[in-house]
């Protein structure tokens, strides 16, 4: 009020003094430096960046016990889990043992959950096979500088707390994308089930190749396969039966003794399987039987520190660092990601189980520093496998500390077992695998989504169904764009509903007016008055909270095409704010009321919307949003 009445005596209320102005500026910016630098280096920092600090000094000799126990269990299924998984990335199989310790020992440092474990998973060993597949086969070189880039993208979202850009990959798209790569990674092991060879890694090829290739079906490995694949099945199953809860009468030791032994060999039964059917063919090696297809040589040793190397060099082929960085593309984007996703899903689901809080920016942090770390120890990039969490929890596990166990049991493997890896038979690693990703197909969220909201089928079918077709890279980009397009369609085009009488015209969009409806609503609106012969035009602005530099063009623009109809543009409902930036923009003569029909006319008392021309009512309201992302 006293600003319009200064405006009309013609006397502009004097600002601010600008050296003032400067001075309490220098001092904000000080302050806030001061405050800044001062949580940085205070105590609470420390421990929420070293988790460790926080649990260690209350550690005791039963956690010790507990985590022993647990840190042998999760190490008896790494490491069958690794050799199988470096074959799925195409790598040498001593590659997936290369990935699956360094993480265990950093994640003590800087993990908040007790039960993650960090190594090497189904999913990343696909992705790395799609990404950074090299010219020469089984050549680390490419994944290990992904490994290194996934470690500084996801240490660097993680210090700035930006893990928020995950969300935008809605569920659906999670759904179609784990499914669909559950699929590719078992057939992709059909091969080795059947003692096939020269098979190429292209999912449909694959499949033609593969069918074609049956009649050279190597029986012995058939046969291997199968019945690890029976037996890997049916030991989860045992391991899964609720036991009926018996009364302390009705307890017996060798029951229990009976019971906890049954749970570990289901719980180790990747280990049991690999090392049951190593003996096998070493037995028939000796006998001079040599048909089952087997790992063969392995790199023996620990691997060497040394930093990643960008360019490519091997068989008379040449690769600069620019070339191998336009190789690997988009994986530099989706393999961080998407390991981000895992690790941060896994542990909010374990979390809420065993009721304790994790840190989803730390978990950042400690994902991104393990997967630096360990590619200079020869890693393709790891994050949380779900497997090994499940079975890290199941077997008791108090600290974090497990994993020193399970890193030690891995690097233990690397020393001396490694020519015992020879007689591992392919096909039992193709079992191993196989049993571990059918359980990632779900196919009862397509029924649950037809009942609770259908267009998420949408996202979800196109990553699944492209993810063959094109690829699994490729699939997982055309569904998080044809979700986000599903977001923000309802942004774009808002209902508009328009009445003729008395009432104002109200714009109803919850997010204010923006850029992306900014054009559409404009047109209505236009079409609406050259329609009507109402001499005013009453736009509500109760729900407008902010308006963007697109949103405020087009107010400027609407108020012209308003005004070459002899019409007048009216905005209702103005907040203050939002009233400066018009005039900020320039939008000058605009009549403005503060509130409902008892409000006041650019300031002035005397008109109230009541007493205005007979208005077009113009409603637009937005779209209910179905989708649920």
């Amino acid at each position: 009020m006293t600003e319009n009445m200064s405006k009309k005596n013609g006397k502009i209320p004097e600002g601010p003094d600008p050296q003032e102005l400067k001075i309490g500026c220098c001092a904000k910016v000080k302050t806030k430096v001061k405050s800044s630098a001062h949580e940085c280096c205070s105590m609470e920092t420390l421990k929420s960046r070293l988790p460790i600090i926080k649990w260690l000094p209350k550690y005791t000799l039963l956690d010790l016990q507990c985590d022993i126990i647990a840190g042998l269990t999760v190490g008896l299924t790494v490491i069958p889990q690794g050799l199988a998984y470096a074959r799925v990335a195409q790598l040498p199989p001593q590659y997936g043992l290369y990935s699956a310790f360094m993480g265990c020992f950093l994640y003590i440092f800087l993990g908040t959950s007790k039960d993650i474990t960090l190594g090497p998973t189904a999913l990343m060993s696909l992705m790395t096979a799609a990404f950074a597949a090299t010219p020469v086969a089984e050549d680390p070189t490419f994944a290990i500088i992904l490994c290194l880039f996934c470690g500084i993208i996801q240490f660097t979202l993680g210090i700035l707390k930006l893990g928020v850009l995950v969300n935008f990959i809605s569920f659906p798209v999670i759904n179609g994308f784990t499914s669909a790569a559950a699929i590719i990674i078992a057939v992709g092991q059909i091969k080795d089930i059947l003692g096939l060879s020269h098979i190429p890694r292209e999912f449909l090829h694959q499949v033609y190749e593969t069918a074609l290739k049956i009649p050279e079906t190597n029986v012995w490995d058939l046969c291997m396969g199968l019945v690890c694949l029976v037996i890997l099945i049916f030991l989860k199953q045992v391991r899964d039966i609720k036991w009926k809860e018996e009364s302390p009468e009705e307890r017996k030791l060798w029951k229990e003794v009976l019971k906890k032994l049954l749970w570990l060999v289901c719980t180790g039964r990747n280990a049991v399987i690999v090392i049951a059917t190593a003996g096998i063919a070493g037995a028939l090696e000796a006998q001079n039987i040599t048909e089952l297809t087997l790992t063969g040589e392995l790199v023996p040793g620990l691997p060497e520190f040394r930093p990643p190397s960008f360019t490519f060099e091997s068989h008379n082929i040449t690769m600069t660092t620019s070339q191998v960085f336009e190789k690997i593309g988009a994986g530099f984007a989706i393999v961080p990601l998407l390991g981000i996703i895992e690790t941060v899903a896994i542990g909010k689901a374990f979390a809420r189980k065993n009721n304790y809080k994790l840190d989803p920016s730390q978990e950042l942090i400690a994902i991104g520093v393990g997967n630096l770390i360990s590619s200079f120890f020869g890693a393709y990039p790891i994050t949380g496998s779900f497997s090994r969490t499940a079975v890290n929890s199941q077997s008791g596990v108090a600290t974090p500390m497990g994993g020193l166990v399970t890193g030690a049991l891995v690097l233990l493997a690397l020393g001396l077992l490694t020519p015992w890896f020879y007689y591992i038979p392919r096909s039992s690693l193709a079992a191993v695998i196989i049993s571990a990703v059918i359980y990632m197909v779900d196919y009862k969220i397509v029924l649950t989504l037809w009942r609770v909201n259908k267009i998420d089928l949408i996202p979800l079918f196109v990553t699944f169904i492209l993810s063959f077709l094109i690829g699994i890279e490729y699939g997982i980009l055309a569904g998080v764009g044809v979700s986000i397009v599903i977001l923000l369609y309802p942004l774009a085009r808002p209902k508009v509903k328009t009445s003729q009488g008395a009432l104002p015209l109200d714009v109803f969009v919850d997010k204010g007016l923006a850029f992306p409806s900014m054009e559409y609503i404009q047109d209505t609106i236009t079409s609406q008055a050259a329609n009507s012969t109402s001499p005013s035009v009453v736009l509500d602005c109760k729900n407008i909270t902010e308006l963007d530099y697109s949103a405020v063009q087009g107010l400027l623009q609407l108020q012209s095409d308003v005004a070459e109809m002899d019409k007048v543009l009216v905005l209702k409902n103005l907040k203050p704010s939002l009233r400066r930036k018009l005039e900020t923009a320039g939008m000058k003569d605009f009549q403005y009321f503060e509130g409902e029909d008892d409000g006041k006319v650019n300031g002035d008392s005397t008109l109230k919307i009541s007493e205005l021309p007979h208005s077009i009512s113009v409603s637009v309201e937005e779209e209910e949003n179905t989708t649920k992302l």
